[in-house]
């Protein structure tokens, strides 16, 4: 009982203090993600920070843990996961690597660019983990048959996958965040990040040709072997090719009509899922959702609904709001790069977690028009602040982890040394847009 006085009377300390601890051991890495999450979760739930109870005397208890969980969120993801393991199969993204990989002619500066573009823009629709296993063995391939180096191309596949993956809704878990958070529809991200996305992937890709260009040099008779690849077996089944095409074109066609048809993209996703899976064996589709993610984002939920429920992220909101003195454009640029530098050192999800109940608080106190280009800075910075450092992004760890089985290992210090360029000229033409966009 004295325990649980004790943190009745400092809730906002303890529940502040479970999402920091939580925070230490996810960047520690020695233990999955998931468990630390739901470590911190059902020590949230247990020592009353939210409540276990539906109801209070007939009541609608608005502090029940349940209530702090996002499932639009959550089903999105599933369901998102389920049409893409399923459109994988098909062969359909390998098909189109290789026909990209064909109209380079061979030239290794080239397929820098068309690895870099195809990553970026099947990061915008599918989560950049999925995007990246997709691209490596067709990456490795190429590299074999120029006989070069293969880490430029991977490390210029990771850094598009987390700028692609920054302009729509749907390409990074973030943004799935902020969407629901902030009632902010897949049109809006289109309409507000795709044309600095597009600025940001052209600057990189230019500046990584520049940065490897020594290391990208072969032979002509080399460049022939990959104008000849041949992808008339690539496509293992037509008919799941037909139906995934189908369905996943009409997903992101209600997507885009979301402000026209009010139906929620975790519903759309959710149809075209049930869908597809009408033609498959549920049992072996759902061993292939990436469930470890799915209960980190029910955990963390919990976690950070103890501390909005304890009026810890009330606090930081009037903090920040004191310490740029009211001024949208400190708050904007505060954030922007606050977002980067932070997400580029711990997970940019659990980050964003944090900071989006505290920008619909500052939403609150300065109204909507003061908190849109912040929605749009916490966007920017947590997505592509992740290509700071190898541990940034789940993406990067995959890719460093094959290219390292495969004997050719990237190093932290390696890594780092391009990846604060990259994050520093992406974060740089940020602020110029937000600044011209909605500052001036």
């Amino acid at each position: 009982m004295e325990l649980l006085n004790f943190v009745q009377q400092n809730s906002m300390v303890v529940s502040a203090a479970i999402l920091i601890i939580s925070y230490i051991f996810i960047a520690w890495e020695k233990i999955p993600k998931a468990t630390i999450a739901l470590c911190g979760a059902v020590v949230t739930i247990l020592l009353g920070l939210l409540s276990q109870t539906k109801m209070i005397d007939g009541n609608i208890n608005n502090l029940y843990f349940i209530n702090y969980i996002d499932f639009n969120v959550i089903f999105l993801l599933v369901s998102m996961m389920i049409i893409v393991s399923i459109a994988t199969r098909s062969g359909m993204f390998n098909w189109v690597a290789n026909e990209l990989l064909k109209l380079t002619k061979g030239k290794p500066v080239a397929i820098l660019f068309a690895l870099g573009i195809f990553t970026a823009i099947t990061s915008a629709f599918l989560d950049n983990v999925t995007t990246v296993i997709l691209i490596m063995p067709i990456t490795f391939y190429a590299a074999k048959k120029l006989d070069i180096n293969p880490i430029p191309y991977l490390m210029t596949e990771v850094f598009a996958s987390n700028i692609g993956g920054t302009a729509t809704l749907i390409g990074d878990p973030p943004n799935i965040i902020i969407g629901s958070a902030a009632g902010l529809s897949f049109m809006d991200f289109v309409n507000n990040l795709t044309l600095i996305i597009s600025i940001i992937l052209l600057a990189v890709l230019g500046v990584l040709a520049l940065f490897f260009r020594k290391q990208l040099v072969t032979t002509e008779e080399k460049m022939a072997a990959i104008k000849e690849i041949d992808n008339s077996k690539t496509i293992t089944n037509k008919p799941l090719l037909v139906r995934s095409l189908i369905v996943l074109l009409a997903v992101i066609a209600g997507f885009v009509m979301h402000d026209v048809t009010h139906i929620e993209t975790s519903i759309t996703a959710m149809l075209g899922a049930s869908i597809l899976l009408l033609f498959e064996k549920p049992g072996d589709l759902f061993k292939e959702v990436e469930w470890n993610t799915i209960f980190f984002f029910i955990g963390l939920f919990i976690i950070v609904g103890g501390l909005e429920a304890s009026g810890g992220i009330a606090v930081m909101a009037k903090w920040l709001i004191d310490v740029t003195q009211g001024s949208q454009k400190a708050a904007a640029l505060l954030i922007l790069w606050g977002s980067g530098i932070i997400s580029g050192v711990i997970d940019n999800i659990p980050y964003t977690a944090t900071m989006t109940p505290m920008i619909l608080e500052i939403e609150k106190v300065m109204g909507a028009e003061y908190a849109e280009p912040l929605w749009w800075c916490l966007s920017l910075g947590a997505c592509l602040g992740g290509n700071m450092t190898i541990i940034g992004a789940a993406a990067n760890v995959i890719v460093s982890e094959t290219s390292a089985a495969n004997n050719y290992p990237i190093s932290f210090m390696r890594f780092m040394k391009y990846g604060v360029v990259v994050m520093g000229i992406s974060l740089i033409l940020s602020s110029i847009y937000i600044y011209l966009r909605y500052l001036m």
